[in-house]
């Protein structure tokens, strides 16, 4: 099966050591880790490391991160997620995304994230996902909110106090 995702704009991929230098970009840029790590930056054998720890989450759960692959420039623009919540087997599974500085505003983290709920819905047969993101990252929330997900409430996920939004009743347009 293949779990490469197409959108207008995008060519999801799952993580693989081709995208070490943009997910470096990111990885290596404390403003966009801001929310994510309070903006201590990942050096290159971390960055491997999670390429590798994510691959090995494939293997196991069929679902993960994606690199998010700009089609007209072939450059990695972010990444996006399908994973336990916090990474706790077992809990609900939330999506994700980040994007580096120079993608901002066009609309490919909700682009992204769309195709990543259909891919959760459709081939995964999740009913239910949550995001989550730090209370000031006003942007993703606004995402969260495009993609239709209901603000849930202030829980501690990854250690921190993270806003919780949620999609419920998730149903795979084929069998309606």
């Amino acid at each position: 099966m293949s779990f490469l995702i197409e959108t207008e704009r995008l060519r999801l991929e799952p993580f693989n050591k081709s995208h070490i230098n943009g997910l470096r970009a990111m990885d290596s840029d404390p403003e966009i880790l801001r929310y994510i790590s309070n903006g201590v930056t990942k050096s290159h054998d971390e960055t491997m490391e999670t390429i590798q720890r994510v691959q090995t989450r494939w293997q196991q759960y069929g679902f993960s991160w994606w690199a998010m692959c700009d089609k007209q420039s072939g450059e990695v623009a972010g990444a996006a997620c399908l994973q336990h919540l916090a990474n706790q087997d077992g809990a609900p599974l939330e999506i994700g995304w980040r994007l580096r500085k120079e993608f901002h505003g066009k609309g490919l983290a909700t682009e992204a994230a769309k195709a990543i709920v259909d891919f959760a819905v459709e081939r995964v047969g999740v009913t239910y996902l949550v995001a989550v993101a730090h209370p000031d990252n006003l942007a993703s929330q606004r995402v969260m909110q495009r993609l239709g997900m209901i603000y849930k409430g202030i829980e501690v996920h990854y250690d921190e106090p993270c806003v919780v939004y949620e999609l419920k009743g998730l149903t795979n347009a084929t069998e309606k």
